[in-house]
């Protein structure tokens, strides 16, 4: 017997020992076809009919050159997915067999040897199918038939008496910005995204296990276990919890068992830069005369968390506390890491976690016009202490609410729910993106000349889904586990005064409302949850757009078409105007977009973090991108960092030190998140000009008026630390010490826009260390140090200090790094 042949034989037999076993139908021999043709070919499973044509290039890949258009054809098509594969006689032998799809996209019908098991209508829900009456011995057929969902979403919006806004997306139960967003291509997918699975099982199974937390103490977690179990027989069974067993009683039918366990002096789950994010293993089976019937293995942290809104003199507060004390959210926006989601691995996942949790984040919120994403994302959420706050998918736009809508929707609810509730990163449940928003501020009800009853019926049709049918569901099934629910972000829309006073906001003055930078400095709300700038991808990231040898020119076709806001590259040489220089060369004009992003965000960040406890969260809009593209991304397509995420390392520290310019004096703040205070601080301010020389020296203590987040010191007219002529060429270093002389932070002060700077031409040099180690050092002010390469650098884009040096980390052996720092851009 082959290795091939055992293998199977083994497997069989493996399936057929258990009481509850899984088949992955995904292993098996797909093929795909345009309805409209004879040939089958062969697929992919799980996967996208976009990918299965460019694997038989049927289509180019649309995220090279300005391919993207001419892949529009394929989401007006119907396509057909079908596989054979054998059943044995002892397969069937099972009591019961079900056929389980995780993620059909999205309008299907199922047949199996011939027969309509079932029509589906949305991508984000899981199919589960008995089918063991089905099948036979032998040779079965599987076929999934897929109609356009553009089609099918027009035939939907036309029983509507008036239009939608981004018709017919939101009449499609499916991931939103594949109907193309300022940031995305237009690629709308039809295919098998997910696992499919033949699903074996005798006597009872357990088909759900939520994990309640009763009450959480240093001595003791107190639990319950809820088992939701399918019984083919009344009787005694035993369900086994960490090796606990328990005798029960079930009824034939469904079955809802609450067992009490506890755990002593348990660990807690704490965030991002609050210590470990300790995780417990829970092994739950459930058994009859020692027969291990089904079996899940449930991973848990213990923590608790609580959204406080209380009124003030100011408004209202929204915050989160976890295991009962305030955190301030630092994080980021984040969007499907690939307009296909099925190649996104489990590799690029972790990578894209372990970005945030280097930066010092806490928070991802997941926006509404995605997907809910894989379980690999949670877990890695999980394992690295970052909280998720989860918007369900609906964003920017109105939606039905009918009653075959209504009932999708709550099941849609119940999957997601039911899949991610147990998972420590979890902190919110959010009802939409920008829905609220959208019908008070876009103006599509005159745009599209609504009736007054067409008005109030949006109104009614949003209340119906996102005031009743999702918290309802959630409420429904996780028999209210502490769920936190918001129903829309932002609460209420940026330009109004309460959007900075109560709720979450959506600041996007700048950008959208071309506002200066400085605005961020005024415009803060109690939670921001999105603000951002765009900035060009890496120069390996926009060679990656082009199918042959690139041209990097700003006028060249595949770069334009690779800039998906309108008025993009208008925006970004407009603020460029405003802080810097435009350069004519490729290379330095992608250098200095990447500056610029981080410029911007980085004023934000600081405005923010400054109004603590005002302001308790600041997420960036956005962490990632979907295809290679200019975009609001602090991580390009490739992976690599970006100016921005850079700057964010630094933005987010636990414990910083931070300057604003007001009234003619210089104020500083000393801004704590770590559990450890501040103990007697003190800011030592040297004020040096470019070429090195030290002017002069200052130390400030606080001001009487500490808080334990936030310590402000005694402010300093800025003519007492330089004179009005030393601007431009003049900044200050900052340190900020603790009583015994120990440095906590440091930070710089620039008195000046970047393109007002008088820098002296820096002489740099750089050592190497060892293959996958530099020295960097320089004469004079080095500024934002940008080193060259298709390298990740443990740090890019820094300010090197007069007579300093520093010791820089790259992932790979590398032959040589090239330097830019901004002083070749000004004196080019």
């Amino acid at each position: 017997m082959n290795k091939t042949l055992l293998f199977a034989f083994l497997l069989i037999q493996n399936i057929l020992s258990a009481q509850f076993s899984e088949r992955d139908l995904s292993l098996e021999k797909w093929q795909f076809k345009n309805t409209k043709n004879k040939n089958w070919l062969s697929a992919k499973v799980p996967g996208t009919v976009h990918l299965d044509l460019m694997d038989h290039k049927l289509i180019p890949d649309p995220f090279k050159d300005d391919n993207e258009k001419k892949v529009q054809w394929v989401e007006n098509e119907d396509w057909e997915y079908h596989t054979t594969f054998t059943v044995t006689p002892k397969e069937l032998d099972n009591q019961n067999i079900n056929l389980v799809f995780n993620g059909l996209d999205t309008f299907s019908e199922i047949y199996l040897n011939g027969k309509l098991l079932r029509k589906t209508d949305n991508m984000f829900r899981k199919w589960e199918i008995p089918v063991k009456e089905y099948l036979k011995s032998g040779d079965n057929l599987l076929q999934v038939n897929f109609k356009s969902a553009v089609t099918v979403g027009k035939e939907l919006a036309e029983k509507v008496p008036f239009t939608m806004p981004e018709s017919p997306r939101s009449f499609v139960r499916k991931a939103q910005y594949q109907f193309g967003w300022d940031w995305g291509p237009r690629l709308v997918t039809a295919g098998i995204w997910k696992e499919v699975k033949l699903n074996y099982w005798n006597t009872a199974t357990l088909t759900h296990v939520k994990i309640e937390q009763k009450n959480l103490t240093s001595q003791k977690a107190e639990l319950n276990i809820h088992a939701d179990i399918f019984a083919e027989n009344e009787g005694k069974y035993v369900i086994s919890i960490d090796h606990k067993k328990s005798n029960i009683q079930l009824k034939k039918g469904e079955n809802k068992v609450i067992i009490p366990f506890s755990l002593k002096n348990p660990k807690l789950w704490q965030p991002n830069g609050w210590g470990a994010p300790n995780l417990y293993s829970i092994p739950i089976s459930l058994q009859k005369d020692s027969k291990i019937l089904s079996d899940e293995d449930v991973k848990i942290g213990l923590r608790t968390i609580e959204l406080i809104q209380e009124k003030d003199e100011k408004g209202k507060s929204f915050y989160f506390k976890v295991n009962g004390k305030p955190l301030y959210i630092k994080g980021t926006n984040w969007i499907p890491g690939d307009s296909f989601s099925s190649r996104m691995s489990k590799e690029k996942y972790q990578k894209l976690i372990k970005d945030c949790k280097d930066t010092n984040m806490n928070m991802i919120r997941v926006w509404g016009g995605g997907i809910y994403e894989d379980d690999e994302f949670y877990k890695a959420c999980d394992e690295n202490g970052i909280l998720v706050w989860q918007d369900f998918m609906f964003a920017g736009s109105f939606y039905p609410s009918d009653e075959n809508f209504q009932k999708n929707v709550e099941m849609e609810v119940k999957d997601q729910v039911e899949r991610l509730q147990n998972h420590a990163s979890l902190a919110l449940w959010c009802g939409n993106n920008e829905i609220d928003e959208a019908i008070v501020n876009w103006g599509y009800q005159k745009q599209f000349k609504y009736s007054k009853e067409d008005s109030l019926q949006v109104w009614k049709d949003y209340n119906k889904i996102f005031h009743e049918v999702i918290p309802k569901a959630i409420k429904k099934y996780t028999a209210n586990f502490s769920s936190i629910y918001w129903p829309s972000s932002p609460s209420i829309g940026w330009g109004h005064k309460e959007s900075l006073t109560e709720g979450d906001s959506h600041y996007w003055g700048v950008w959208w409302g071309e506002q200066p930078f400085e605005i961020y400095n005024q415009k803060v709300g109690r939670f921001m949850s999105e603000y951002g700038f765009q900035g060009m991808p890496t120069i390996e990231t926009t060679k990656s757009m082009f199918s042959g040898n690139p041209d990097l020119n700003l006028q060249n076709t595949t770069i334009k078409a690779h800039e998906k806001h309108a008025r993009g590259w208008e925006i970004i040489n407009e603020y460029m105007q405003r802080d810097y220089k435009i350069p004519t060369d490729f290379v330095q004009y992608n250098y200095v977009s990447q500056l610029l992003q981080a410029r911007g965000t980085q004023i934000a960040i600081e405005a923010h973090r400054r109004s603590k406890p005002y302001n308790m969260g600041t997420l960036y809009w956005q962490l990632n991108d979907c295809w290679p593209v200019v975009s609001w991304s602090s991580i390009d397509y490739s992976g690599n960092w970006k100016a921005l995420h850079y700057q964010l390392k630094r933005s987010f520290e636990q414990q910083i030190l931070l300057t604003e310019e007001k009234d003619g004096a210089l104020h500083f703040y000393a801004v704590n998140d770590a559990l450890k205070k501040f103990n007697d601080v003190t800011v030592e301010i040297q004020a040096i000009k470019c070429n090195g020389e030290v002017v002069n020296e200052i130390t400030t203590v606080p001001d009487g008026k500490t808080l334990e987040e936030i310590v402000k010191f005694d402010p300093i007219e800025i003519k007492n630390i330089i004179s009005d002529s030393d601007k431009n060429e003049v900044f200050l270093k900052l340190t900020l010490k603790d009583g015994k002389g120990q440095v906590i932070a440091q930070n710089t002060h620039f008195f000046s826009k970047p393109k007002d700077l008088k820098l002296t031409k820096p002489t740099i040099t750089i050592q190497k260390i060892s293959s996958t180690q530099i020295q960097i050092s320089t004469d004079v002010l080095a500024k934002d140090v940008y080193l060259m390469g298709d390298h990740h650098f443990s740090d890019n884009f820094f300010d090197l200090l007069p007579n300093t040096s520093r010791i820089i980390q790259v992932t790979e052996p590398f032959e040589k790094v090239e330097v830019m720092t901004l002083w070749d851009v000004l004196n080019n």
